[in-house]
């Protein structure tokens, strides 16, 4: 049960933020910070953004360095973008295609929105 009233925090905390803000850049990169700011152990939160036909390219982050640009159908974001599945890898290590952007990076959870 929890799990869903920090679901429910979040998303009432994003509606909050971006109330009101017509910016995307703005509300994306505010969404980021809370994001990383409310879950323990992460070293990585943001968006990447479709450009082009099957590209992905880095958005509003925070945290440590990111790859630039993702084809679609590689690594994790680009299988999630390809697919429009969530993605959620427990071992980055173990999936074919991984992307190493971050060696501290051991799991993923992707969502294409």
């Amino acid at each position: 049960m929890q799990a869903v009233s920090v679901r429910d925090d979040i998303v009432t905390q994003c509606e909050a933020i971006t109330t009101g803000e017509s910016d995307l850049i703005a509300n994306l990169a505010n969404i980021s910070a809370l994001i990383f700011d409310q879950f323990e152990d992460i070293n990585w939160a943001g968006f990447y953004l479709t450009r082009g036909e099957r590209e992905l390219v880095l958005g509003p982050f925070q945290g440590k360095v990111a790859c630039v640009r993702i084809p679609f159908g590689q690594g994790v974001c680009g299988v999630a973008a390809d697919s429009q599945t969530l993605q959620h890898v427990h071992d980055v290590h173990e999936f074919s295609g991984h992307i190493a952007c971050d060696a501290a990076s051991n799991a993923e959870v992707v969502a294409p929105i």
